[in-house]
């Protein structure tokens, strides 16, 4: 299934007899929470997801500051989007897909097939014409039932060795791996053998993702081609869900995430942490 679905083209299938289920992922580390802006305008049929409280569970520091929810959890929160089997999913933000990724790669992850990102998010639709409505939307509850374990994840432990034999690539700015900035997490700098990937990187000054070929080239510079394994971090597990998207537009093999990331790792005072480029 295509992870990438355009302005027009969700135009074209809101339109149609089928239409997809919609998801507004707004969302801004530190809030405040996008609901607001979601009630001021969305694209219409949308219902707003909380990134913090239904796309993330809440454990100790260790565990990172968006550690995966509960699977129970997480399927209460797709039921009352009105996600059923066998939807048709499509998510959006602000922010060129870099928090609705969140949410794709859960529900990827929790064995939902059909679930796409728009591409350029919110600002890709108002380009295109399309229009918007205002107002709190409640959605008729969904039967959806999920499970966790569709696609590939890694823990601190393999997080530590996976340099020694593969790639693992912070998706992070560039100035928060070198330890030049640190602000959120207790210790600054990146997990040692990890190379930076930022993932502003793979947008374009429009907001889009690259296109395929450009990905692959960008990747394949970084030593993530298909022959490698790789994983994916960045601070919470959020946009290195967008690396993981991007890899998959590029036609590489789902890389797996660890989903503590770096907030997880600098909590731990055992776990080394290298600065510099």
């Amino acid at each position: 299934m295509r992870p990438l679905v355009s302005a027009s083209e969700l135009a074209a299938e809101l339109a149609g007899s089928t239409p997809p289920r919609l998801l507004d992922v707004r969302w801004k580390l530190g809030g405040p929470p996008g609901s607001e802006e979601f009630e001021r305008g969305h694209i219409p049929g949308a219902v707003y997801v909380d990134l913090d409280t239904e796309l993330a569970g809440h454990g100790a520091p260790t565990d990172g500051r968006h550690p995966l929810p509960r699977i129970a959890d997480f399927q209460e929160a797709a039921r009352r989007w009105g996600l059923d089997d066998g939807d048709a999913v499509v998510v959006y933000d602000d922010v060129s897909g870099t928090s609705a990724a969140r949410a794709w790669w859960l529900l990827r992850h929790a064995s939902m097939r059909n679930v796409r990102v728009l591409d350029g998010g919110l600002a890709a639709w108002l380009a295109d014409g399309g229009a918007v409505e205002a107002g709190p939307v409640t959605a008729v509850r969904g039967d959806v039932t999920l499970a966790f374990g569709a696609l590939p994840t890694i823990d601190a432990e393999r997080a530590a060795a996976l340099p020694a034999d593969g790639v693992l690539l912070d998706a992070r700015a560039g100035e928060r791996f070198r330890g030049e900035v640190e602000p959120v997490d207790p210790r600054a700098g990146h997990i040692p053998g990890a190379v930076s990937a930022p993932t502003a990187e793979s947008l374009g000054a429009d907001g889009l993702l690259l296109p395929a070929e450009r990905l692959a080239e960008r990747f394949a510079a970084l030593g993530a081609t298909k022959g490698a394994e790789v994983a994916v971090y960045c601070g919470s597990g959020v946009t290195a869900a967008h690396a993981v998207l991007a890899m998959e537009v590029a036609g590489l093999p789902t890389p797996a995430l660890y989903p503590g990331s770096f907030s997880a790792w600098s909590n731990d005072p055992a776990r080394p942490v290298a600065t510099g480029a």
